[in-house]
């Protein structure tokens, strides 16, 4: 069973990507969700856990929900979760052949 975290971390995560990464929430739905003919056109993190990243995408007036992994395994530890995403922000650029941003 994947690890839970707490209800504030999840929103403090959340509020932070949605409204400082919106760019590279496409960018992971871009990379990772399917049928990859499909452009998306929006993509919102609604969640996580100890497993995974959880998006909902937008094509073509439809919705679905993409669940991505994390590259590094699974993890239990709040500071893990930023580590996690930018891994998969960086996979999703490499997938894409997009020249990653420096992170901080």
């Amino acid at each position: 069973m994947p690890h839970n975290f707490a209800p504030d971390v999840i929103a403090a995560v959340l509020r932070h990507m949605n409204g400082d990464h919106t760019d590279d929430n496409l960018l992971i739905a871009r990379a990772f969700a399917e049928p990859a003919d499909q452009e998306p056109t929006a993509s919102v993190m609604t969640g996580f856990d100890g497993e995974a990243g959880v998006w909902e995408v937008t094509r073509g007036g439809s919705t679905s929900t993409l669940r991505v992994p994390w590259p590094g395994g699974p993890i239990t530890e709040r500071p893990e979760v930023r580590r996690e995403v930018v891994a998969l922000y960086d996979a999703a650029c490499a997938r894409l052949g997009v020249e990653p941003r420096p992170h901080d």
